[in-house]
């Protein structure tokens, strides 16, 4: 197959997955200006897709505490609090406990619950108020499909390593 219509098939397909992960919780946004709207962040998080360059090149710390239906979260502190689209202050990742085995699956940003009357908005969508961490939550699974939605807190295709058991 040439080389031309293959790379149209691809942007199709893709294009198409990105299309069907959008939630209806409310009245279903148009998903193609959804997507637009998330291109800032899919195009300035896309470099962190090879996990070494994440906290080496963009300030987010590594973790080795992979978090179920999550994944591995890497922390940007200068990004807390921050609603612009491009600086989430989180990336979730998944994989093995090895430097550069985890992929990129999704961004959150975090802020803070200083008591504000409304939880905060990006992208149409109300931030999740998690009162363990005292902090108001968004996460995007733009870097994996996640079949609960575009913005839901916990994606069940994300697993975690299984740890050996110690022998003792």
């Amino acid at each position: 197959m040439p080389s031309r219509p293959l790379k149209a098939a691809v942007a199709v397909a893709i294009a198409g997955a990105f299309c069907l992960t959008a939630t209806p919780a409310q009245a279903a946004p148009d998903p193609e200006d959804l997507w637009l709207d998330l291109t800032p962040t899919y195009t300035s998080t896309a470099i962190y897709a090879y996990e070494p360059w994440a906290p080496e090149e963009g300030g987010y710390a590594r973790t080795d505490e992979c978090v179920p239906e999550m994944g591995y979260h890497y922390v940007n502190p200068e990004y807390l609090g921050s609603l612009d689209p491009t600086t989430p202050a989180a990336l979730l990742y998944e994989g093995g406990a090895d430097r550069g085995a985890r992929r990129l699956v999704a961004v959150e940003w975090v802020v803070p619950d200083t008591g504000q009357a409304t939880a905060p908005e990006l992208f149409g969508e109300t931030f999740y108020k998690d009162t363990t961490l005292k902090a108001y939550t968004l996460h995007a699974w733009i870097h994996k499909d996640n079949p609960d939605g575009l913005f839901t807190a916990f994606n069940p295709e994300v697993k975690c390593p299984v740890q050996p058991t110690p022998t003792g």
